[in-house]
């Protein structure tokens, strides 16, 4: 990511998105004070370090974010609500991701009010996940919440989740509507497509020099 920023940055281009990705947004961030900046990511941006706040973000940096890490604990109690006697769950999270930290102690403190047991299951590439979805038997995992991340979103990867999830047998709850129209069963979360036109507003915005502030976005 940091050698890509650079060389975006020796190009001089007029302005670079860096769409659902934290740490493609960080070494951008990294690599030029003076490029405009747009991102589309999952937590919240003030907290990563990536503006000053949600209303002046200051810098270069401006962009659209869903708030997704900050959903997870909704996630966890929807599941339970679906399935109350399950008392073992699970969170998978791509443990590469900045945001994971937060994430996975927010769904931690989540399951110990509603009196559950969470395993994290950690997936950096696809085989990782295959290989986290055979523990899930292991562990007797009656829930699982999919972590907000790209490695996750998107097709086909969604099609593949969902798939894997029906051959365990395991309930399990997902970010985008997306997972669900792939067969997954349930989903919280933002309206994909809408985030990203409302990032295209804000990359018209950043090559005509209209200031904007960071979108939020929830379902």
């Amino acid at each position: 990511m940091p050698a890509l920023a650079a060389e975006l940055t020796d190009r001089q281009v007029a302005v670079i998105f860096t769409g659902g990705s934290t740490p493609a947004t960080l070494a951008a961030k990294a690599a030029t004070t003076t490029i405009p900046i747009v991102f589309f990511v999952g937590g919240d941006p003030a907290e990563m370090g990536l503006v000053t706040s949600l209303s002046r973000p200051g810098g270069n940096l401006t962009g659209v974010t869903n708030l997704a890490v900050e959903l997870g604990p909704k996630r966890l109690e929807l599941l339970h609500e679906l399935a109350p006697a399950a008392t073992n769950m699970a969170l998978l999270v791509n443990p590469t991701n900045p945001a994971n930290d937060q994430q996975t102690r927010d769904v931690q403190d989540a399951a110990r009010k509603l009196g559950l047991t969470l395993h994290v299951l950690h997936a950096r590439t696809e085989a990782e996940i295959d290989s986290a979805f055979a523990t899930l038997v292991e562990l007797r995992v009656g829930g699982l919440v999919i972590g907000p991340d790209v490695l996750f979103n998107g097709m086909p990867r969604s099609e593949h989740i969902a798939a894997l999830a029906l051959r365990y047998q395991v309930p399990t709850i997902y970010q985008y509507p997306e997972f669900t129209a792939a067969g997954g069963l349930m989903s919280y979360g933002s309206n994909l497509a809408e985030m990203f036109r409302q990032a295209a507003v804000y990359v018209g915005w950043a090559t005509s020099g209209v200031p904007s502030r960071v979108s939020t976005t929830a379902s």
